[in-house]
């Protein structure tokens, strides 16, 4: 641990998860901006992008390492579970709490070789967290998307609108409390082993592993989450974490600019979640619109596996802040980074989720009114009858004005650079 004043060494330990990653890098961007020593540790394929905004890298050896980001490479594959419980399970089994000692391992060894005055790591990570509690290395834990944690000490993960409840309804928050629980539990076997083997006693129950943290700093939208008396000593809201990937190629519209057709951009996960199918169906219902339309691929989609339309571009990949300055709305699965990003540029959407944290994000736009949400099974002309209210009805528009210019603001005003910085020094003081 070094104590400069100035410069820290900050340590990032994420996974290749898609969204998992953007937000790290923009945290790890400003970081270093702001002179500080930062080292990103996360799967191989994600060494360029750290290398790109000055950072160092290190790779997961024991521990999980995607190469790069094709179909193939996936190690979440909830989409081909028999229901969403089972695919947690799996993502468990695989990522969350199955390696833990592998990344707990890999950790400690990378922070023997260079010791960091703090780490900042995946919410999911618990593997992360428990090789950093052995160590006595203190850690931030920061989620990109509404908190997973049933915790009495974290903001409310259930449900999105934050108004009076009922006996009943509190009563069903409570079952879906334990649920949630239940579920991370799962992995809680695998976690303990990890621990014994670490020396660390053991825990009850898998979310326990979290309380260890110095923080945990949550980096999405208050305003969206409807969490504005949600700060807790633990938990803090440090907004929306938005670079653009640095993989995305640059983008022109094809489109004469009078040619008078309002733009929607299509965007997906840049995961594998067996989504050919729904893309096919939201290209047919841009057919039968005056609009124009912009699909973004991501690295699983081939271009060849979908039928276009006269009106609708593919792409691999395109800087999504850019193109949604021109966009009048969006169409996708509801992940947090293109829901962030949406939200910023004063979008209303239509989202079709997937699972994950999909349905926790669609329940929010809808709640805020800058939104519709269709199941992922729609047909194109349910989805082409929701655009079209999206587009026509000005309601949308304003309250997607509303709640951007809400999110934008905790964006740009964002403290997360100061809130590392506290930790850092006060670990200093206290040393």
């Amino acid at each position: 641990m070094t104590c400069d004043r100035s410069a820290k060494n900050i340590l990032i330990a994420t996974w290749e998860g898609g969204g998992s990653v953007g937000p790290k890098l923009t945290v790890a961007r400003k970081l270093r901006q702001a002179g500080h020593n930062v080292r990103v540790m996360s799967d191989a394929c994600n060494a360029p992008e750290a290398e790109a905004i000055g950072a160092r890298f290190a790779p997961w050896t024991r521990a999980p390492s995607r190469k790069d980001r094709s179909r193939e490479s996936e190690l979440i594959r909830d989409w081909a579970a028999a229901n969403p419980i089972e695919g947690f399970m799996q993502a468990i089994d695989d990522v969350f709490a199955g390696p833990a000692l592998a990344y707990a391992q890999d950790l400690i060894e990378e922070l023997e070789r260079e010791p960091a005055d703090l780490v900042v790591t995946s919410d999911l990570l618990f593997g992360v967290m428990a090789g950093c509690e052995a160590v006595g290395q203190d850690f931030v834990v920061m989620p990109c998307n509404w908190l997973f944690y049933p915790l009495e000490n974290m903001p409310r993960c259930f449900p999105a609108h934050r108004g009076d409840m009922s006996a009943e309804e509190i009563a069903g928050l409570e079952e879906m409390k334990a649920g949630m629980k239940a579920m991370f539990d799962h992995g809680l076997t695998a976690l303990n082993s990890a621990r014994a083997t670490l020396g660390l006693s053991e825990i009850e129950t898998v979310l326990q592993q979290v309380e260890a943290a110095r923080k945990v700093l949550i980096g999405i939208s208050r305003t969206f989450d409807f969490g504005d008396d949600s700060n807790t000593p633990l938990a803090r809201y440090v907004g929306p974490q938005l670079d653009d990937v640095v993989w995305a190629e640059p983008w022109s519209s094809p489109w004469p600019v009078d040619n008078g057709r309002p733009l929607v951009l299509v965007s997906f996960s840049t995961t594998f979640q067996n989504h050919v199918a729904v893309l096919q169906r939201v290209i047919n219902a841009l057919a039968e619109l005056p609009v124009n339309g912009l699909v973004t691929l991501g690295p699983t989609i081939a271009p060849d596996e979908l039928l276009p339309a006269p009106n609708v571009q593919l792409v691999k990949s395109a800087p999504h802040n850019a193109v949604m300055q021109q966009a009048s709305a969006v169409v996708t699965h509801g992940g947090h980074g293109t829901v962030a990003r949406a939200m910023v540029n004063k979008l209303p959407m239509l989202i079709l989720p997937h699972g994950r944290d999909q349905d926790g994000n669609a329940a929010r736009i809808a709640e805020h009114g800058a939104g519709l949400v269709l199941p992922p099974n729609a047909q194109s002309p349910e989805i082409a009858h929701a655009l079209g209210r999206l587009l026509e009805e000005p309601g949308f528009a304003q309250a997607a004005e509303r709640l951007g210019s809400a999110v934008e603001r905790e964006m740009r005003e964002s403290r997360v650079v100061e809130e590392l910085e506290a930790l850092c020094s006060r670990r200093c003081a206290e040393a």
